[in-house]
């Protein structure tokens, strides 16, 4: 079994941040911090990830099948490993061969604010962004995916988030992917 995440991005400048930072602070439930260090393993039609949760002390192997900018939700199946064998996970999967391999560490923050959970980042490669989102089960209907994504863009339009479209997350890590991407041999 699966899950679904259904997920928009927004990008802004450390004062937005602040700003959406202190009225999570004030008005949402705070699920406290959450530093990530992830190692992405991007193929044509799929991410595979390793994730140390820093924050947490827990890490995980996640597979999200699709990728970033080819829609707003994503089916995932996630392993739970531990720290300890994050490093050998990196090692296996650097010999898949994907076609783009990036370590990135994100400083993160999540809160839940009217049934969406909100993560406030911060990483090299997007600045200062948040996530917004709403898990529901793989075997939920379209009904619900759609009821979740009127949700977080009602939460994004109250927080004054323009959240970024398919066609803009693509047009932003286009560039960012070619830095990354292997070089034929």
């Amino acid at each position: 079994m699966h899950k679904i995440e259904i997920e928009f991005r927004t990008r802004f400048d450390e004062k937005e941040y602040k700003r959406l930072k202190s009225f999570l602070g004030e008005h949402a439930r705070d699920l406290g911090e959450d530093d990530k260090n992830s190692h992405f393993f991007v193929f044509n039609n799929k991410v595979l990830k390793v994730v140390d949760e820093v924050s947490k002390n827990l890490a995980k192997i996640v597979l999200k099948l699709n990728r970033i900018g080819q829609r707003d939700y994503f089916p995932e199946i996630e392993i739970p490993i531990t720290r300890s064998d994050v490093k050998k996970a990196v090692q296996i999967f650097n010999e898949l061969n994907a076609e783009i391999v990036v370590e990135s560490f994100q400083r993160r923050h999540n809160y839940l604010y009217k049934g969406v959970e909100i993560a406030l980042k911060y990483s090299d490669n997007w600045g200062y962004h948040a996530e917004f989102e709403i898990v529901v089960d793989g075997t939920d209907s379209e009904v619900s995916r759609v009821a979740a994504k009127k949700q977080i863009r009602k939460v994004a339009a109250e927080l004054g988030a323009k959240l970024m479209t398919n066609e803009e997350i693509k047009k932003f890590i286009t560039p960012i992917e070619k830095r990354y991407k292997k070089q034929a041999p």
